[in-house]
């Protein structure tokens, strides 16, 4: 999903093969699961040799620094990752990539993606799609009425078994030995995702709850306003897994189940600001808890997006080291290629920021993060 070039403030392309095809799975959910069985079965002679190694998971609340984090270790040349090209048939992806490379082409030009945050996207570029997965087999993690942490405890054999079955395939595809993967919903899973493999490696980027707030309010009104202009837009989120945004938009619960939990109570009484600060609260409280488990602790790595923006070689040669990947020259690429966002600030006033700090601050100071000042932010929308 790209931004169109008719009009850059509301119009987001769904491409109409992408979107009739998402159509068709829609109403044979259980069609494309047993394709995937059926492809791991076709190429299990190719399979056997294929270890999954300590995946990698980049996980975490949206606009944290999430995608471009996954660009930078997709760059790396041991890793691989979903990319545009594999939505929608996700779960049989060596077959999908056979047909689109008898495809006609599609356009190579970078555009900017739909977020409007200076990242340009094409076909081959990584992105998020593992969430297709998880909702075919946990068809109720998005509602925020259940409980969505995963911990170690649980057990899905059949899910366990398409899963590892689906990163070997990418292996397989991509001729890499390290499976990447941006899940921001995976967050809740890690003590789920550590138990299947005991030596996944865990990247959490966060944030300053202010800015990141106003990052988050920002996206949602642009998604908002797209899926009014195209209604496809709202589907495509759907079906891709992504509640971050727009009319779809769900609150994460992390353990409240049988209640919604308090993001989504203000939500829908149409405060923004509490919304989003809950959300942050319960996703990065929980994030706190996890790190400090000696049962998950050693395997995550917290990214504040302050310090990968003011010392990008630094941050991201931890991060290489924390996953066991050599630097390959990434170091520099992230040195050149990341700084502060310029493209807008926060907006809010002091009481804004003291509702802000009221809701997230316990959360913020376990990550470092002091009180924010309102005169250090710029009233500029």
């Amino acid at each position: 999903m790209m931004e169109g070039s008719a009009s850059r403030n509301r119009h987001i392309d769904v491409d109409p093969w992408t979107n009739a095809i998402g159509s068709l799975l829609d109403r044979c959910p259980k069609l494309l699961l047993k394709a995937g069985d059926l492809e791991t079965w076709a190429l299990r002679h190719r399979l056997e040799g294929i270890a999954v190694t300590a995946p990698i998971h980049i996980c975490g609340l949206a606009r944290s620094g999430s995608t471009i984090l996954l660009e930078l270790l997709a760059g790396h040349r041991d890793t691989v990752t979903h990319r545009y090209r594999d939505f929608p048939l996700l779960p049989i992806p060596y077959m999908w990539n056979w047909f689109v490379e008898r495809a006609p082409r599609i356009d190579p030009t970078p555009r900017e993606r739909s977020h409007h945050d200076r990242i340009s996207i094409t076909a081959e570029s990584p992105e998020a799609f593992e969430e297709v997965l998880w909702m075919a087999f946990f068809p109720r993690l998005h509602d925020p009425a259940e409980d969505a942490v995963l911990a170690g405890a649980t057990s899905s054999p059949r899910f366990e078994a398409f899963y590892r079955d689906h990163i070997r395939k990418l292996l397989l595809l991509r001729g890499g030995a390290r499976y990447l993967a941006k899940g921001n919903y995976n967050v809740t899973r890690i003590g789920y995702l550590r138990r299947i493999f005991p030596d996944a490696r865990f990247i959490v980027p966060v944030r300053e709850p202010a800015w990141h707030i106003a990052s988050l309010m920002k996206q949602h009104r642009l998604f908002l306003a797209a899926a009014e202009d195209n209604a496809q837009v709202a589907h495509y989120m759907r079906r891709s897994g992504h509640f971050e945004f727009g009319p779809g938009r769900q609150a994460t619960n992390i353990g409240r189940a049988g209640a919604a939990p308090e993001a989504q109570a203000c939500w829908d009484a149409g405060d923004e600001i509490g919304g989003w600060a809950h959300q942050w609260a319960a996703i990065y409280g929980h994030v706190a808890d996890v790190a400090a488990d000696p049962a998950t602790g050693d395997a995550i790595r917290i990214v504040r997006y302050e310090d990968l923006c003011d010392d990008p070689a630094s941050v991201v040669a931890g991060v290489l080291d924390h996953c066991g990947l050599s630097p390959d020259g990434i170091p520099e690429r992230a040195a050149a290629a990341i700084s502060r966002p310029d493209y807008y600030r926060p907006s809010f006033g002091g009481q804004e920021l003291d509702r802000i700090h009221a809701i997230a601050g316990a959360a913020a100071e376990r990550l470092g993060y002091r009180r924010p000042q309102a005169q250090q932010h710029s009233r500029r929308a």
